[in-house]
């Protein structure tokens, strides 16, 4: 089983930018499907952006595209979320997760492994 911890997360202003690292262990995540999901406070978590174990088909919430892109680099066994143009809207814990599934999904419950999180938060 693959285990999965996030970094990278902190205080910003709005307009800046942060890169999320989500580092994996125990198994590499070559045939795994990553994805970002966030919850904000009192909110259901939510799919940020994933990327298939196959490259391309990259998937994105309507809410953070042409902001966030999501990278993968098999042969760190990472994968990054790059936030640009940050909003007090994207202040949320940011999941990292992975599935054996071929493609990018958007529920919750399609990803069986999950990091603990690490706080976004943005500033007016």
């Amino acid at each position: 089983q693959v285990q999965l911890v996030e970094s990278g997360g902190g205080l910003v202003q709005a307009g800046d930018s942060l890169r999320l690292s989500c580092a994996a262990s125990g198994r590499t995540i070559s045939r795994y499907t990553m994805a970002w999901f966030r919850q904000a406070p009192g909110k259901e978590r939510e799919f940020v952006a994933g990327i298939p174990w196959g490259g391309g088909g990259t998937a994105y919430a309507d809410s953070v595209k042409g902001r966030f892109s999501i990278l993968r680099d098999n042969a760190k066994n990472t994968v990054y979320l790059q936030m640009n143009s940050l909003k007090p809207e994207d202040t949320a814990v940011y999941y990292c997760a992975a599935d054996l599934r071929l493609r990018v999904a958007i529920g919750v419950h399609e990803y069986g492994v999950w990091g603990q999180g690490t706080q976004v938060t943005v500033s007016s």
